[in-house]
């Protein structure tokens, strides 16, 4: 994956979850060094809202829409709620109004949870809510596969446009 090729292919998707599986590890070694020290109540919190206000919303729309379009501000809320930056934010919130402390591990752990066991990230705008491979995305995939397994060279067999075609 680079700016000019914006997929993954399984191997280096592999990899990244073996970074974020990393994260994770180191956040939950922490946590049970500080198993005493940490305030459940706020670390259950701080572990649910991602989910209740990033993710539920729009599970329950993909579920109820007989064609399974969700309105954008569930992606959004999603994003917003998954994203890194969203939880450094919050994290540093809490620490400096709040008071620094162990529960806020949640955070990467509920968000490195996601990404390292179960693959997810952040959600383009142009796939279904829920996880599920389009067929621009399996075409794209195969035609790359076939691509590399024939030896053509990595000019002739991507390019920005089909890169930019699965992602819109």
């Amino acid at each position: 994956m680079d700016a000019k090729n914006r997929f993954e292919t399984r191997t280096t998707f592999a990899l990244s979850r073996l970074e974020w599986l990393g994260f994770l590890t180191v956040s939950l070694v922490l946590a049970f060094q500080h198993l005493t020290e940490i305030r459940w109540a706020v670390f259950v919190l701080l572990f649910a809202v991602i989910d209740v206000v990033g993710y539920l919303p729009g599970a329950i729309a993909f579920r109820r829409s007989p064609d399974g379009h969700v309105p954008r501000a569930c992606y959004v809320a999603y994003n917003t709620m998954h994203s890194l930056v969203t939880a450094g934010v919050l994290a540093g919130a809490w620490a400096l109004f709040v008071r620094p402390e162990w529960a806020l591990l949640a955070l990467p752990i509920h968000l490195m949870g996601d990404r390292a066991l179960f693959g997810n990230s952040l959600k383009p705008f142009g796939v279904a809510f829920e996880p599920e491979a389009t067929p621009e995305f399996r075409r794209f995939e195969q035609r790359y596969h076939t691509a590399a397994d024939s030896g053509e060279s990595t000019a002739a067999r991507t390019s920005v446009e089909d890169a930019d075609a699965v992602r819109t």
